[in-house]
């Protein structure tokens, strides 16, 4: 009688394959992870044309590329994820894979792998429609926005682990993520630069779990990043990336809320 012998890669690949079945057949997802943020950039561009940008050094282009993959980011890893991770639970899906061969952190992984794949592949899209329509030059420093994408797609996996441990049911991680989601879209350099606000609120803004993402895609483009500042950005981000998964250890939750 011969075994299958399983590995850790083959494990979450399967659970990837079907957690991807799951998420064609949510339609509220699918919306909110391909379409909003297509959608959204258009709202960018036009709010970039009301300010001064050539006061922070920036262009349209500039302004509206990295935003664009903020809102991938956000809606398409982050929002999507939140509402995967409660349903599963909350639909014993999670508790079940914890009694097979799978491990905590596969089964993590393997549940955010087709939201990752959705947010990488639209950010990808995104970047080179952007460049074409804004008419953008080579982006100078392109591993810096390649870095900052990775960063941030690591980084919203396990903010969304984090927010689906607070999250009681899927109607309310509609809620639950609203916090994240506004104060990135608004503070975190996506749809306002940090060089035109007043110091004291973007030296705070610069703390955020977004911006040091922005501040990397679009030091790729601009060219202008110091390595202080690249490093800076980098620490941020890594910094956050640790404490969503010491958090995600400490309060995730298997089993359905009560």
């Amino acid at each position: 009688m011969s075994t299958t012998v399983t590995t850790p890669m083959s494990r979450m690949a399967a659970l990837a394959r079907a957690e991807l079945t799951l998420l064609g057949r949510s339609k509220g997802t699918l919306v909110t992870a391909l379409f909003v943020p297509l959608v959204l950039p258009v709202s960018a561009h036009e709010a970039a044309k009301e300010m001064d940008l050539a006061e922070a050094g920036l262009t349209i282009g500039e302004m509206v590329l990295p935003a664009a993959i903020g809102f991938s980011l956000l809606f398409a890893v982050y929002a999507a994820l939140v509402g995967s991770f409660v349903a599963r639970r909350e639909e014993l899906v999670l508790k079940r894979l914890r009694t097979g061969e799978l491990r905590d952190t596969e089964i993590l992984t393997g549940a955010a792998l087709p939201a990752a794949a959705t947010g990488l592949a639209q950010s990808l899209v995104l970047a080179a429609g952007c460049a074409v329509l804004l008419d953008m030059e080579a982006p100078p420093a392109v591993y810096l926005s390649v870095l900052g994408l990775l960063l941030g797609l690591v980084m919203c996996a396990g903010l969304a682990a984090v927010t689906a441990a607070f999250t009681r049911t899927s109607e309310s991680a509609q809620v639950t993520t609203l916090p994240l989601l506004f104060l990135s879209m608004l503070a975190s350099g996506m749809m306002v630069p940090l060089e035109i606000l007043p110091d004291r609120i973007a030296s705070f803004c610069e703390l955020l779990p977004l911006t040091p993402v922005m501040t990397l895609v679009r030091g790729g483009f601009t060219g202008d990043l110091s390595a202080s500042e690249t490093l800076g950005a980098v620490a941020t981000a890594v910094a956050w990336v640790l404490l969503s998964v010491f958090a995600v250890q400490r309060w995730f939750r298997w089993e359905p809320r009560r």
